[in-house]
């Protein structure tokens, strides 16, 4: 497979460093980070700029590669995240415009690229996380609407969000993976509660949410009634596909700082932990070999990550847990120190083989799906 990028592609990659360089230096100050009204407009913002230069529709409507140069100029550049707006660019957007009807992507897809619209995502129940399909969140039809009750948990950006990619079940009594439908609720119906709820590392970027006979209307149904559970998969595997691959980047650099700290503060004369930062250096070379690879093989299958998202992910949580040990071990008895480099991406590293699909579902995956094995009974 031909990992090497077209002129064309090459081009794209200067036009957008140039321009990077010249918008960069005029952002705003980030507002802090408890500050969630601040942030979804610091990231809104950032959004209408990459519209109003051309970039906003790199995630879903270019190429797999071109997105990824996106991810790795952007974040060697140390552009701003796309934060509050990760769900609508990076799971819901995409969903939308692959399974979506044409008025559906009409509505729903300009708002999110135009930086005008937040998305949260309500898949995860309080026991309905790994095996997201056992979720019970129950949907009736009623006349023209679907009446939701239920409840949600790690409802990313609930609290900022117009909208909200919602999975619940239309059909108790089919098998658990075919009663499911995906729907489009806004945030704004009466019935919905939203609880924040704060992390290990003191954020609260993820909430509760409970509803209570909250009316979705019918035609807020992506795809057919209790076919959610093949959206979803496409869903899950744009989040598992290339939603990680500007992380990557963000980790060498990180690994890079690591080394320059370390001959600092005299812990680069310790050769176990030069050893460490050598592996990891070549673990994340690879796993951006691996996202190249996953970006051509999706190209070949008309846009849509494969299976191979889920060893990329299984691998990169992983990996990126035991970058920040050694951050750790680098930096001694200061790891405990919160104001310090690295201490809260340690902690928010912890979350990363649990989120976007536990690695024992990962493992489960790559066995069955690409290894062909038996499923357990």
């Amino acid at each position: 497979m031909d990992l090497s990028y077209t002129p064309e592609e090459e081009e794209f990659r200067a036009r957008l460093r140039d321009w990077l360089a010249r918008v960069l230096p005029g952002l705003p100050p980030k507002p802090s980070p408890d500050d969630w009204p601040g942030r979804r407009a610091y990231d809104l913002g950032w959004q209408r700029r990459l519209h109003d230069a051309g970039y906003a529709d790199v995630h879903w409507d270019a190429s797999p590669t071109t997105r990824l140069i996106f991810l790795e100029e952007t974040e060697k550049a140390g552009a701003p995240y796309v934060g509050a707006n990760f769900v609508g660019l990076l799971h819901a957007g995409p969903t939308i415009a692959a399974e979506g009807t044409p008025e559906q992507r009409e509505r729903w897809l300009p708002p999110i690229l135009r930086g005008e619209e937040v998305w949260c995502q309500g898949f995860s129940e309080p026991e309905a996380g790994s095996d997201l399909a056992a979720l019970r969140t129950r949907a009736w039809r009623d006349g023209d609407a679907y009446v939701v009750t239920g409840s949600k948990i790690w409802t990313s950006h609930a609290e900022v969000a117009d909208w909200c990619e919602l999975l619940v079940r239309t059909d108790p009594r089919a098998p658990k993976h075919r009663g499911i439908t995906w729907l489009a609720m806004p945030m704004d119906t009466p019935g919905i509660t939203v609880r924040p709820l704060r992390t290990l590392a003191g954020s609260a970027e993820f909430a509760e949410v409970f509803l209570d006979e909250v009316r979705v209307p019918v035609a807020n149904r992506v795809g057919d009634e209790n076919d959610g559970w093949r959206v979803t998969l496409v869903t899950l595997s744009f989040e598992r596909g290339t939603a990680f691959a500007g992380e990557v980047v963000a980790c060498r650099r990180v690994l890079g700082e690591l080394a320059v700290e370390a001959r600092k503060n005299g812990r680069w004369d310790d050769p176990a932990l030069r050893r460490r930062l050598g592996r990891l250096g070549a673990e994340f070379r690879a796993l951006w070999r691996l996202a190249q690879w996953n970006v051509s093989a999706a190209e070949a299958a008309g846009g849509v990550p494969g299976t191979g998202g889920s060893v990329f992910k299984l691998r990169y949580s992983h990996a990126r847990q035991e970058l920040y040990d050694a951050a750790a071990e680098v930096l001694g008895a200061d790891c405990l120190d919160l104001d310090r480099p690295w201490t809260l991406d340690r902690l928010s590293s912890l979350s990363y083989t649990i989120a976007a699909g536990t690695s024992q579902i990962q493992h489960t995956i790559v066995a069955e799906r690409i290894l062909g094995l038996p499923k357990g009974r």
